[in-house]
């Protein structure tokens, strides 16, 4: 199987965090920058990952980050460094809430509220995994990418994230007109991460939105860069329910329910490799598909999905 070395994975993982990595520069405000070989726009889990950061930076450590809401206001331009503002909403004595805006050119892009609690026992219960292949028994994304060339591949191998699609991606069920029913794909961090549980969660939110929009793609037998087709993350929200590590498997199983007025919504669940439910996402996602009498595009300015 084509495969990722283990130097170039950690090495693309290590990016990533020290992407997350965030600088103070004043009390509840943070300065992230974008990678160098960024697209057009910030990817969204980029700016998603780093202002929950910015939030969990303002909690104690014994709370944990149980859910964020956010909105996507206007494509991130990753040529400037973006400005996160941390507004200490509340401190309660069991849940902590905070509510971030990240800014670029004076006017801000995107707005996450994030809630923090404090551990707690009490009843617990998962809805089942589906019954899919092991990971180690599906092509690796370089082996997805074969066909298109070795620039492809090379660039599927330094991705921070390993992901191994159980059924076909949706940029091969494009060529039959599409198909229905979830999108599933095996994740990990492509490496090792520190023992930091902020980070773990962090690197889960970034990683959600890689994939999430493909249940929606897939329906319509479509995709980026391949057809005419406008999308953008409109808005994202997560529940975190157990602890987990995000440089071990976890499935990411989902699904787009409906469509309509150029918009789709997606939902997520993530399942760690024991058959727990660890976080369950929903995302509404702009689909403009070009080349009709509707739209050309030209209005859009949120995060593109990638």
């Amino acid at each position: 199987m084509i495969d990722a070395e283990p130097s170039e994975g950690q090495a693309s993982l290590d990016r990533l965090v020290t992407l997350l990595d965030l600088e103070k520069i004043e009390e509840n405000i943070f300065r992230g920058v974008s990678p160098p070989d960024s697209p057009m726009r910030v990817f969204g889990g980029q700016v998603a990952g780093q202002a929950l950061v910015a939030a969990g930076r303002t909690v104690p450590a014994e709370r944990h980050v149980h859910s964020l809401h956010a909105y996507f206001i206007r494509g991130g331009d990753p040529r400037v460094p973006i400005v996160y503002q941390v507004d200490r909403i509340r401190d309660g004595r069991s849940f902590t809430t905070r509510r971030v805006v990240a800014v670029q050119h004076g006017k801000a892009i995107f707005s996450l509220a994030a809630s923090f609690q404090k551990q707690e026992d009490g009843v617990s219960h998962t809805t089942p995994m589906p019954d899919v292949p092991e990971p180690e028994s599906l092509p690796t994304l370089p082996e997805r990418f074969a066909e298109f060339g070795d620039e492809m591949v090379d660039y599927a191998r330094k991705r921070p994230i390993d992901l191994r699609y159980v059924n076909d991606p949706p940029w091969v069920t494009r060529s039959v007109g599409g198909r229905a029913g979830a999108n599933q794909v095996w994740m990990r961090g492509n490496g090792t991460l520190p023992d930091d549980e902020l980070l773990h969660v962090c690197v889960l939110t970034y990683a959600s939105d890689l994939t999430l929009l493909d249940s929606l793609l897939a329906r319509h037998g479509v995709y980026w860069n391949m057809d005419k087709v406008l999308g953008a993350s409109l808005d994202h929200a997560l529940w975190f329910h157990r602890p987990f590590r995000a440089d071990e498997w976890f499935l990411y199983d989902t699904e787009s329910p409906t469509a309509s007025g150029a918009r789709g919504l997606a939902t997520g669940r993530f399942f760690a490799r024991d058959g727990t439910l660890i976080a369950t996402v929903v995302q509404e996602g702009l689909l403009r598909v070009l080349g009709s009498d509707s739209d050309d595009g030209d209005d859009a300015d949120t995060d593109a999905e990638s």
